[in-house]
């Protein structure tokens, strides 16, 4: 334990240019690719030979791990943020913060994955089964989950276990899984002039009457369980005297239950497949992430014990709570594997451009991820 905090103060300023590096890369979900490559050259040039970059773009880094070796642990972050850039973004320490779009999410918890690598790899820890360090790509947003399919698909029937580093409180940790579908909707009638073809059918109004019948959904109430539903966006129409032709939306529905997500499915293709007088309706699947699965519960009470034991032991005090959430746990937790998401920075405002960490809080987020790291071993 003394070690480990004492490797945590002499490579506290490592970690802050590690942060600061990662940070200056832009990294859209599906555009990785040069953060992808500044990791395994990271990799490369700490932890030794191995790491390499697939074709869903994550940077997997194998420690201990042999062809024939199952029951594999995952330590694992992404390396996607939710902003579009392609640009290097602002950043900025001020006040004990630093300010950058995403930085916090997930680029902090990137950072300190990293790092508990090269630790590992320095002092030539003994692992059973072996651990694969994975910078994971595309878990915001429309990313759609696409890095950890990839990791799962090719390393089938391995994994016994994925802890993921993200969130940006100490204070809880994500054990339970919320699934979402995302549907593209788009709406087309003949439209024409406001004023020399009023009646026509317009295509926002069409909509208009879909987000009516979407929030009339009752959704079910299972104690425990929390569903949802919302229209993000809408868009359409070419003026205000033009009767629109085309319109929009993107719309989802989300729930920790897999009978739930059954419900909404079919709640949301009955408004889909309703005929609309004078108009078509085009329905496309832009998101699919699944939700909770058949996981042992004594395997993943064990995990969690781990992770609490990891925080308890950095800051003391109560243990984190359990709550549900849509993370990169959400494919092993579908495929009956334990996994957990945890935190390892403070901060906030994430997903805007005035994200912000807590600069003080990496030190005991580092002893955190570090504490995890060896435990997984």
């Amino acid at each position: 334990m003394q070690k480990i905090k004492e490797y945590v103060n002499a490579h506290i300023g490592e970690l802050y240019v590690l942060l600061k590096d990662l940070c200056l890369i832009p990294a859209p979900s599906h555009h990785e690719e040069k953060r992808a490559e500044f990791c395994k050259k990271w990799f490369d040039e700490n932890c030794g030979a191995g790491a390499y970059i697939d074709e869903a773009l994550n940077v997997i880094f194998p420690y201990g791990v042999t062809s024939e070796k199952k029951a594999l642990s995952v330590l694992a972050a992404h390396t996607d943020t939710v902003f579009p850039d392609l640009e290097p973004m602002p950043y900025e320490e001020k006040e004990g913060k630093i300010y950058c779009p995403g930085v916090g999410d997930d680029t902090a918890s990137l950072a300190i994955m990293m790092l508990c690598a090269k630790y590992i790899c320095e002092n030539k820890l003994p692992t059973e089964n072996g651990i694969l360090f994975v910078a994971n790509s595309c878990e915001e947003g429309l990313g759609n989950l696409k890095g950890t399919r990839r990791l799962f698909s090719d390393f089938d029937g391995r994994i016994a276990r994925f802890v993921s580093f993200d969130g940006s409180s100490f204070d809880c940790l994500v054990d339970r899984s919320v699934g979402s579908h995302r549907y593209l909707v788009t709406a087309r009638t003949e439209g024409g002039h406001s004023f020399g073809r009023f009646g026509n059918r317009n295509a926002i109004a069409v909509l208009a009457e879909m987000i009516t019948e979407i929030y009339e959904i009752e959704v079910p109430k299972k104690e425990g369980t929390k569903t949802t539903y919302n229209v993000g966006t809408v868009e359409g129409g070419t003026s205000v005297n033009t009767i629109a032709q085309e319109a929009k939306m993107l719309c989802e529905y989300r729930s920790d239950d897999m009978g739930s997500m059954t419900y909404m499915k079919k709640c949301y293709e009955q408004i889909f497949k309703k005929e609309r007088k004078d108009a078509t309706v085009e329905v496309e699947m832009v998101g699919d992430r699944p939700c909770m699965g058949d996981v042992d519960p004594d395997a993943l009470s064990a995990l969690r014990a781990l992770c609490i034991n990891a925080t308890v032991k950095t800051l003391g005090g109560e243990a984190p709570v359990s709550r549900s959430g849509s993370t990169d746990a959400n494919i092993p937790h579908s495929l009956g594997i334990p996994a957990i998401t945890m935190a390892v920075w403070l901060g906030g405002g994430a997903h805007t451009r005035e994200e912000w960490i807590s600069k003080d809080s990496l030190t005991p987020g580092f002893e955190i991820g570090l504490r995890t790291a060896i435990d997984l071993l």
